[in-house]
């Protein structure tokens, strides 16, 4: 069965190295973070964005206890302002969209700043570049949100971006997600 994780962390892998940039657009509790801090290595940097501090807080408790490197910033700031904190040229960008694993859900994602955050972590990325955008449609604004960010995506020019969707299509109310790459 597939595994919707390896296969997002696959598809990271294939572009973020040590000493790239990577950023986290909604950190929940740092499952993300980690795995970009890793990656990246103590010569790499890793930016980190969300608008609850609960989760900011979690997030450093993790990424504390788990070992990462110290490479990481976070910052308790919606997503759509990421390119105001964010220095250089972006390798790797992950979204998971939704609510804080673990809460109470009444805090989502909105689809108003995700497409614009969407617009800045494309306009960020380097050459050779990812950005992994994971979609939860068992809600209704998560529903909506990723029918409008495949609207968005399906738009950009081919020549310039390979655009892809994963998704288990037995399964409608599944996550999902959609890879930017850069050509």
């Amino acid at each position: 069965m597939v595994d919707l994780l390896d296969l997002q962390k696959s598809f990271i892998l294939a572009h973020l190295k040590p000493g790239d940039t990577a950023v986290d657009y909604t950190m929940g509790n740092g499952h993300d973070t980690a795995f970009l801090s890793e990656t990246v290595g103590d010569s790499g940097k890793v930016f980190a964005f969300d608008i609850q501090l609960a989760a900011m807080e979690s997030t450093r408790k993790n990424l504390e206890k788990w070992g990462a490197p110290a490479n990481y910033t976070l910052f308790n700031v919606s997503h759509h302002r990421a390119a105001e904190f964010v220095t250089g040229k972006v390798r790797a960008g992950m979204f998971n969209l939704g609510y804080l694993p673990g809460s109470d859900k009444k805090v989502t994602t909105m689809h108003e700043t995700t497409l614009a955050a969407i617009d800045a972590a494309i306009s960020m990325m380097d050459t050779d570049a990812i950005v992994l955008i994971a979609i939860y449609p068992g809600h209704a604004e998560g529903e909506l949100e990723g029918r409008l960010v495949g609207e968005k995506l399906s738009k950009l020019d081919r020549h310039d971006y390979t655009v892809a969707c994963f998704r288990m299509m037995n399964s409608p109310t599944s996550p999902y997600f959609y890879i930017v790459e850069g050509r």
